[in-house]
């Protein structure tokens, strides 16, 4: 909120110095004091690790303050616009819904034992009370405003049926009919807000008491039953468009299409979940849960059949009426043997997902996917938990070994006819991790993979008459996909492969900064909008042939390069860990989920996350830059020199991966990294690698200006130029404050000072993630 209201200030601001008083502007600037006073003395520090469940809350905060009132705002002006460029008849439909939010904050339990069955129930009950109090309150603004009486006699007439519905309702003689229809719809709305707030202290109960979900039938409490509340939004808007139809039909069209339009909208949006949240696990606790299963029913184990056995079992179970296990069954005594407990909790997310209302979840995302037998399993644990209409299936296809199999993987599928069957209209949606994919591959390598393995799998769900739909997992960074400027990004995409359906993740920092304020919430959609439209219209051919080798050569040496310092030297590790914050970060309360999926584990085990941010605090941002560098060189010192020149020029997407990788050595300092180890680093061999990598990044650097045909880095880039000369002299001194931090931090285990210096680390950490502007 300071923040915020600092922006509405500077704004005002620039408002007054084209005319304003004195007067009016010393208030401007005294207001501007009092905030940075105020934000100056206020303490980020978080003291306690968040749950899943504050998490969820202040990620949902952006839907409540801003898009609640945006969006319907911007869809109001999207409607104007096709009305003016393509004629009246042709405006956005109103119950249209071109944009849908989606979360999976309190649904994510990928590597994070912190979301469990009954974290997921209490924040989607929390997002139906959220949605309902808002929707309560538009209704009842709605009631003030729309207080009109059409004309008596008017429900005699024989197409004013919405209108005869309301008087039927009301009764002939109220004197002020949309009120009064109006009046049942908030009050409902409220005992819907209530229902769940009481459902909610249940589930609470329920976690606190620790009783497992089938001992306790979930049921409506006592004070609200069923029939008192809303759980489908179908019916709201029935009872909206009833009121919006009748507006019309009694010559009151401008009534009708002002703030009830707005709120028709709202409820085609956001629903009454406000946000569905999609559920995330990996692949390995699905395969445990069936061999749990398997061993149950005396099958044997499922974890030592091959791929082809699994399919085999899992399709002719998709054909078969009988359950593998009744709900609960796990938690007998006598099969305490048979069943983990990590397969317990899996077999209870399932029963969780069975038992909720209309659209409180999405989609259900496996993450670490590959093969169709991971696919298959989630599809049979649902319809074997009771799930009436099992959530879509998502594969993720994160690593590149993952990325380069997954059309094998898909092709397979969608020749079992159990599992095209179960595609609700034939859609197949597809998650494509950019970050895993990165920290496996490096950048170079990982985005050619990522941009073939597209252009294939779409080219197969047209050979089996599949509408596929990307999602794309990508983060604020470049080393995790980003990209600033998200016009240009979305057309930098293969042909074929967006179709005017765009899925994308907006993570950290990035969910403030594009959607955190009314005006940046509008620019962000407009940007969207326009991008998913242009790119429908825009010719972008695939790469030719000669290209393509290209890039088959580009990706193979920059991989090579890459994986030589991060998989394959021994010192790397030892490096990582001394010279960047990873160890410290997982101890900070920033987040509720672990650094690692497992406990054990080097770089492959941590997160992307945690691996781009660590980089970016030392300002050395390897991971985005590391092989790029090596793979252009080698190039441009062969015969194929021309080749690599011309395809910088004439093929979009490469050229925007290296103006990318271009842009995040602009922001990079060497000389910062190499202060960091100076302090930080006293293995003589971890040394000996930081001087080297170093060396390659001073190389890439070369050979970026090189190929871009530029004299200094981001030189065209005139904004980013301008915001580095005002925020690097600050951000210098946060690392040299870092680095001394992290030093006495690591002397000082178990001293009375550990604390004190735990919060400077942290200060520091949100001023250069602040500072460098897009950190993971």
């Amino acid at each position: 909120e300071k923040h915020g209201r600092v922006q509405a200030i500077l704004n005002d601001a620039d408002e007054a110095r084209v005319s304003s008083t004195h007067y009016q502007r010393q208030i401007l600037d005294d207001a501007l004091r009092r905030e940075i006073a105020s934000i100056w003395q206020t303490d980020e520090v978080s003291r306690v690790k968040p749950s899943p469940q504050s998490e969820a809350e202040r990620g949902t905060l952006v839907i409540e303050t801003v898009l609640w009132e945006v969006l319907p705002q911007f869809l109001r002006k999207l409607d104007a616009t096709m009305k003016w460029s393509l004629g009246e008849d042709y405006g956005l439909p109103l119950t249209a819904s071109p944009f849908k939010f989606a979360s999976w904050m309190g649904g994510d339990r990928d590597g994070n034992p912190n979301v469990t069955p009954n974290v997921t129930r209490e924040v989607c009950l929390t997002n139906r009370v959220k949605a309902a109090e808002l929707l309560e309150s538009d209704v009842r603004e709605l009631m003030a405003s729309i207080s009109g009486d059409p004309p008596r006699g008017m429900e005699s007439d024989s197409s004013a049926v919405a209108y005869r519905r309301i008087r039927e309702r009301v009764g002939k003689e109220a004197r002020a009919p949309y009120r009064s229809y109006l009046n049942p719809v908030a009050q409902k709305l409220g005992k819907t807000a209530e229902w769940a707030k009481q459902e909610l202290k249940r589930v609470q109960k329920r976690s606190a008491d620790g009783v497992a979900a089938d001992q306790e039938s979930h049921k409506f409490g006592d004070v609200l039953t069923a029939d008192e509340v809303y759980l489908s939004k179908d019916e709201l808007m029935d009872e909206l468009m009833t009121v919006h139809q009748s507006l019309c039909e009694t010559g009151n069209e401008v009534v009708a299409n002002g703030r009830l339009a707005d709120v028709i909208r709202k409820v085609s949006a956001f629903g009454l979940t406000l946000v569905p949240l999609d559920v995330r696990q990996e692949s390995d606790r699905h395969a445990e849960a069936l061999d749990c299963i398997t061993k149950y029913l005396g099958l044997g184990s499922f974890l030592q059949w091959d791929e082809g056995a699994r399919v085999n079992w899992i399709t002719q179970q998709l054909q078969s009426k009988r359950p593998l296990i009744r709900t609960g069954d796990w938690n007998k005594p006598e099969n305490a043997e048979l069943f983990t407990p990590t397969a317990i909790d899996t077999l209870e997310t399932f029963s969780m997902i069975a038992e909720q209302n209309e659209s409180s979840l999405g989609a259900y995302v496996i993450s670490q996917c590959t093969s169709a037998s991971d696919i298959l399993s989630v599809l049979l644990l649902q319809l074997d938990a009771g799930v009436k209409k099992p959530l879509r299936v998502v594969p993720l296809f994160e690593t590149l070994d993952d990325l380069n199999g997954a059309v094998d993987t898909m092709e397979q599928l969608y020749n079992i006819p159990s599992y095209v069957g179960s595609l609700e209209g034939r859609k197949q949606e597809i998650m494509i991790g950019y970050s895993d994919s990165a920290k496996d591959a490096g950048r170079l390598a990982a985005s050619w993979a990522q941009y073939e393995t597209q252009v294939k799998l779409s080219e197969l769900a047209k050979k089996y008459s599949i509408d596929v739909t990307y999602f794309h997992g990508k983060g604020g960074t470049v080393g995790r996909g980003g990209n600033p400027a998200t016009f240009d990004a979305i057309l930098s995409h293969a042909p074929g492969t967006i179709n005017g359906q765009f899925r994308v993740t907006e993570q950290g920092e990035m969910i403030n900064q594009n959607f955190g304020y009314s005006d940046r919430a509008e620019r962000t959609l407009d940007i969207y909008t326009a991008a998913v439209l242009a790119e429908q219209h825009t010719e972008r051919p695939l790469p030719t042939k000669e290209f393509k080798d290209m890039m088959d050569k580009l990706s193979q040496i920059s991989c090579d390069a890459y994986r030589r310092i991060v998989r394959r030297d021994e010192r790397f590790v030892p490096y990582f860990r001394a010279a960047t914050p990873e160890l410290e970060l997982s101890n900070l309360n920033i987040g509720s989920r672990p650094a690692k999926r497992k406990a054990s584990g080097g770089v492959e085990s941590l997160r992307a996350i945690p691996w781009i941010f660590a980089w970016t605090q030392t300002r050395l941002n390897l991971p985005t830059w590391l092989g790029v560098g090596e793979a252009i060189n080698q190039v441009l010192s062969s015969d194929e020199e021309q080749v690599l020149r011309k395809m910088y020029k004439e093929w979009g997407p490469f050229r925007t991966t290296i103006d990318l990788v271009e842009m995040i050595l602009s922001k990079s300092d060497s000389s910062i990294a190499r202060h960091y180890e100076n302090i930080l680093v006293t293995d003589p061999k971890a040394v000996e690698l930081g001087n080297e990598i170093r060396e390659i990044h001073d190389a890439t650097e070369h050979a970026v200006l090189d190929l871009a045909g530029h004299k200094k880095l981001s030189e065209h880039n005139h904004m980013l130029m301008r915001l580095m000369e005002v925020r690097n002299p600050y951000v210098d001194c946060l690392n040299v404050l870092q680095a001394e931090t992290l030093k006495r931090l690591r002397q000082s285990e178990g001293s009375a000072e550990e604390e004190v210096l735990k919060d400077a680390l942290l200060t520091t950490i949100t001023g250069v993630a602040n500072g460098m502007g897009n950190t993971g």
